[in-house]
């Protein structure tokens, strides 16, 4: 029978057992499995599969599906604790990681990604309820910040050896996959077994929630979702099949935006304490529209290179405030809410996901550089629903529209 520990309670316990350990010990686990898997994604599928800019569209909508699902986690989390939950869907990402070069075929892979996802989704889907269940609002973005480092550092060893070992001991895909996904997996079962369920003080409401009054949250999350997108698919496809870099190379890339979240991540969580969600948005999505921008410049002006590898790791630098995103919602819900609408806020950002990839992919064999500028006109979208938040949101100020008024019950 599993031990259920209120977290009041926690705090008696070793350091290491404490709901904050376990979740820096998940944010660890989940991208040396997810992040090592983007960063071979692109060689592999060119490499091994043939795979071309629609055959990259379809893997990605293949992938995203899950994620347009996750309300399905409202049901699971009827039977199942959240916790468990969480952990169990990590493990199942990292085993479908471990064995994704076993299946070096079109339907081999979008088999496999699917699986993979299912794992990601749902593990991502409880990991931000239980943060901002578990984290206080007045230390949440901080702790986020450190948290998006953990991850970052997390992975920042698996990406070191494949730049440093890749060429020197001839690593090949199936080795990289299977090391990386055996980790995450290994790491998740620890968390499974080590750590006792932990029992938050508002219990959560167990059914589909949609209140009109989080209207502009499920507005961001399903711009954010479609936006994100165009970045995840189109932007490493580019440094591949346009400047020709090989796997050591992608990784490179990667490694920088590592060492800058490291660094970074936790200064942006005191950015968004102190300076509010409202600025750090809008600070992220003009800064967004200008990076696609350029992107789009570069297929159609034919700059070079350099260009295109510095603003790879800007946007994704900027991603990294999407923290404040969480914390807005955190302010405005109520408690009981958290858990479901993690459920539907995913199964929105998810919804452009799902059919955006294909289509933007036989777009992208005519006009590359159509696709980043409409990713540009996302931003800007998101740029002005980011100007609605009010400056202190809480619940009945959860826009500029509604200072002061009492927080409706739907």
């Amino acid at each position: 029978m599993l031990h259920v520990t209120p977290l009041e309670q926690a705090r008696n316990l070793p350091l290491w057992r404490r709901p904050i350990s376990l979740l820096f010990l998940m944010a660890a686990a989940m991208p040396i499995a997810f992040a090592t898997w983007s960063a071979l994604l692109n060689n592999f599928v060119i490499e091994v599969a043939q795979f071309d800019g629609a055959d990259i569209g379809w893997l990605h909508t293949v992938r995203e599906i899950p994620g347009f699902f996750a309300i399905g986690v409202i049901a699971l989390i009827m039977f199942i604790r959240e916790q468990v939950l969480g952990v169990v869907s990590l493990i199942l990402l990292g085993v479908a990681t471990a064995v994704t070069a076993w299946f070096p075929s079109l339907g081999g892979i979008l088999t496999i990604t699917m699986l993979s996802s299912i794992g990601f989704h749902y593990y991502e889907t409880v990991n931000q309820s239980l943060q901002l269940q578990w984290l206080p609002k007045d230390r949440a973005p901080q702790i986020l910040g450190w948290l998006l480092a953990a991850g970052s550092a997390a992975t920042l060893v698996a990406y070191g050896a494949i730049v440093l070992l890749w060429d020197a001991l001839g690593l090949t895909y199936n080795i990289v996959y299977m090391m990386a996904g055996g980790v995450t997996a290994l790491i998740a079962l620890f968390c499974l077994l080590a750590y006792p369920q932990f029992e938050a003080p508002n219990p959560q409401v167990k059914k589909f929630v949609l209140r009109r009054r989080y209207w502009l949250y499920y507005a961001m999350q399903f711009m954010a979702g479609a936006r994100r997108q165009i970045f995840t698919v189109f932007a490493g496809f580019m440094m591949v099949e346009r400047f020709g870099f090989e796997v050591h190379e992608v990784t490179s890339l990667y490694l920088i935006n590592l060492v800058a979240n490291m660094v970074l991540a936790p200064v942006f969580g005191k950015i968004v304490a102190r300076f509010g969600e409202r600025r750090a948005l809008v600070f992220e999505y003009a800064g967004l529209a200008v990076v696609f921008l350029l992107y789009g410049g570069i297929y159609w002006f034919g700059w070079g290179v350099l260009l295109a590898s510095i603003l790879y790791v800007v946007d994704h630098m900027f991603f990294a405030l999407a923290l404040a995103l969480k914390t807005y919602f955190q302010k405005i819900a109520d408690p009981g809410d958290i858990a479901p609408t993690a459920a539907v806020a995913f199964t929105i950002n998810h919804i452009a996901a799902v059919f955006l990839p294909a289509l933007l992919g036989y777009l992208w064999l005519v006009s590359p550089g159509a696709v980043f500028f409409l990713a540009a006109a996302m931003a800007g979208i998101s740029l002005m629903l980011a100007l609605l938040i009010p400056r202190h949101p809480e619940p009945g100020r959860e826009t500029i529209f509604a200072r002061g008024l009492p927080a409706p019950a739907e």
